[in-house]
Parts: structure tokens; sequence; C-alpha cells
């Protein structure tokens, strides 16, 4: 039980150190871009858990006002990952809402896609739910109509190592990769039943193609996603890199089938998968090429955004180094941190200025709209809610607009 803990500590927590996300850099930006990012539903990850990201609910209290200051409407958080079982869930559960209740008035629990857009107009945090493992099931399948209830939506069935429905990157990544288990198949058939998006981040190739083959043949139609993960192929042609690559990237083909399925794919700022190869705090420019990448391979219409965000947690890198017997990398995440890979971009303090980058580039406020939160309400709307994206897509602009009158009366942000 303890090797089980000490894995979930560090697999949750391998994006940090002392340089973590409070630390992180705020990049220049210029007004304009400041004031989109407000007025634009945007829409990051946070993977920071109770106990070893975060002890005090000030620290949640303290990002997240900063967050909402920024014009960041809300979060997927990750509440459960690796090998945590139903108890220590209910634990992780427990404490971040505890946390939220201490300023209940500041978020709102997100169970359709309208929740995203009043939490953006009442200037609340939008609380996305998301799992990265499916292991807090304990083997039963009925318990993700619970999930559904409490308001997870989205789950990893394999992350990293290898579990009861297939293997993580981890495990691929040491050559064992066991594909698909039936149990993972019941596992997509109940996600699918309850509208639980199947996000295949941290998947290990195998096991991510026969799942994706499983939805293909029985839920065509249906979108997944890899709601966090590094491309490749931007990442092979960097300086540095070592020959084998991070295990936490995913190759080009992965990122297609997704997108043509009718999901997203989100780039994550965080240096380590990176190899250190980009030693110092993610810059606007290095945020912009993974977007840039994902659009030129995917299209404008596939792609999101996701910090990954973590806390200043100095004490996981000390833990790793201590315990590097439990992270069977063969030493590439220390080494990553040992080049100088500590920190990575928070959205609060990096997204205007990936804003001016790509307007630079010549992106429409119309594709950042997309990319900060529309792909992911198309996404969700459809799995979550039933929603065909062709009336997503036709319903929104009308939706955008009642909302923007509705603010402009109300509420300022």
């Amino acid at each position: 039980m303890n090797r089980l803990i000490s894995c979930f500590i560090v697999c949750m927590l391998t994006a940090s150190s002392a340089l973590a996300s409070l630390e992180s850099k705020t990049w220049p930006s210029t007004d304009k871009a400041q004031q989109f990012v407000k007025d634009t539903i945007v829409i990051g990850m946070l993977a920071s858990p109770y106990g070893t990201g975060w002890t005090q609910p000030s620290q949640l209290h303290d990002y997240f006002q900063r967050a909402r200051d920024n014009g960041i409407t809300g979060h997927e958080f990750t509440v459960s990952a690796a090998d945590m079982t139903w108890e220590t869930f209910k634990d992780q559960h427990y404490h971040f809402r505890a946390a939220m209740a201490q300023q209940s008035d500041k978020f709102l629990i997100v169970h359709n896609t309208r929740d995203i857009e009043a939490a953006h107009v009442q200037g609340k945090t939008a609380v996305i739910w998301n799992s990265q493992s499916a292991e807090l099931l304990n083997g039963d399948l009925r318990r993700v109509a619970l999930l559904k209830d409490i308001g997870i939506k989205s789950m990893i069935i394999a992350y990293n190592d290898t579990f009861r429905p297939g293997s993580g990157q981890l495990s691929a990544y040491n050559g064992l990769d066991i594909g698909l288990t039936p149990y993972g198949k019941k596992l997509i058939d109940e996600l699918v039943r309850f509208g639980i998006l199947l996000d295949l981040s941290h998947t290990g190739s195998k096991t991510a193609n026969e799942a994706m083959d499983y939805m293909e043949e029985y839920y065509p139609g249906v979108p997944f996603s890899y709601t966090h993960s590094v491309p490749s192929g931007l990442y092979k042609n960097e300086p540095g890199a070592t020959p084998r690559g991070c295990y936490r990237t995913i190759p080009d083909d992965e990122a297609i089938r997704a997108a043509k399925s009718g999901g997203y794919i989100s780039p994550t700022f965080t240096e380590w998968m990176m190899d250190g190869v980009w030693p110092d705090d993610i810059s606007p420019k290095q945020a912009a090429d993974m977007i840039d990448y994902y659009v030129q391979l995917v299209g404008v219409e596939h792609v999101g955004i996701a910090s990954d965000d973590m806390f200043s947690t100095e004490l996981v890198v000390n833990f790793a180094k201590a315990n590097a017997d439990l992270y069977n990398d063969g030493g590439y995440m220390l080494n990553a941190f040992e080049k100088g890979a500590t920190g990575n971009g928070e959205l609060a303090k990096i997204l205007a200025a990936i804003t001016d980058e790509l307007w630079a580039r010549g992106y429409s406020n119309e594709d950042l709209a997309k990319i900060y939160g529309g792909n992911k309400m198309r996404v969700w709307s459809q799995v979550w809610e039933g929603v065909p994206p062709e009336r997503f897509l036709s319903d929104y602009p009308k939706r955008l607009r009642l909302r923007q009158e509705f603010q402009d009366k109300f509420f300022t942000r």
C-alpha cells in the first residue's frame, strides 16, 4: 500500500518543483490581449492534488482568484490519478470541495456546458472534474454512474502503468503494453452510456489505438480526446532531445485519429515533458509552437489548451530523487529536472502573451476563441448532453451574443 501511495504522489506531480506554477514567470502582453482573454471563455487544466500539490485552502483561493482576475473561466481539475482507490478519491474530492465551500460564491461545479457560460458571465470559476485513472472504480463499473452524478466529465483508462483496462505510456515505454482488455471495453461502454469523455492522455499507444478501434466500431460519431499531451513530432526536432524521447508525448497518427472522431487535442505547457530541452519557463513562443503544431496537423477546430498547472512542490522533486526506483523511467524525469526543466506556464500569467504571439502568426479572434475553450465546449456538449456538433455550432453564436448582452447589463469582469 505504501508503494501504491508513493507511486500516486510521484505520478501526479512529475511536472513540478521549486519553480512550478506559483513561481512561474508573468509574461508581458498588450492591453488588447489581456482584454481578449477576459472576454473569451478560457478553459485550462489543473493537476495538483491535496496533500502534495497543496495543503492549505488559501493556496487554492489565491490561485483561482489570480485566474479569475486574468480571465480564466474554468479548469479541468484532476481529482484522481494512477492507482487511487475509491476511498482516496473521496478524500481528494472532499478536500477540494471543502476548500471551495469557504468561498462558495466563487465556484460553480459544471454539469453541462451552459454552466461554463454561466461561470464566465458571473466571474466564477468553472470546475470540470477529470479522472486520470479508472482504478478508483475498484473494478466496480456501476460506480461510473456515481461519478457522472458527482460531476466527473472525462476519464483516462490507463495512466502510465498497467492497470485493469490496459497499459499507460510509462509501461509502454518500458516494453509492456497489453492493449485494451475486455474490462477496458466494458469500461468504455459505461463511459459512453453515461456521457463521460474518453481521455487517452498518458495511455500506451497499443492500448490507445485499440480503444480508438473499439470506439470507431461500436460508437461511431462519439468523439474521444487527448486532454493534455505534448506532440512528439515537435519534440523530436528540438536540439538536445534524447533518442527515446519523452514517454508523455503522443505520435501524430494518434492525434489525427482523435481529431477525426470529432475530438480535440490539447498540448500541455509543462517543461519536463520536453526533456529539459526548454530549460527555462515555458515561453509564449514555445507554447504557441505547440498550439500551432497541432493546428497544422489536425485543424483549428480540434485543438485546445491545457497548461497542466502545478503548485510549488519542491518536496516532490526531493521525494523523486530519494525514491527513484518507484518511478521506473530510466532517470528521464530527474534528468529533465537537472537540466532545469522545473516549471510550467500558468495560464493566468502567460495566456495573454500567447495571444499576442498567435495574433502575430495570423490567428484570428475566432480561431483563438475555438482553441481557448470553444472546441472543448463543442465536444463536451456532444458527449455530455448528446447535442450534435452542427447544432452546437449553429446555436453557439446566438448564445455568445445573449451571454455578452447579459454580462454587459448585470456584471463587470
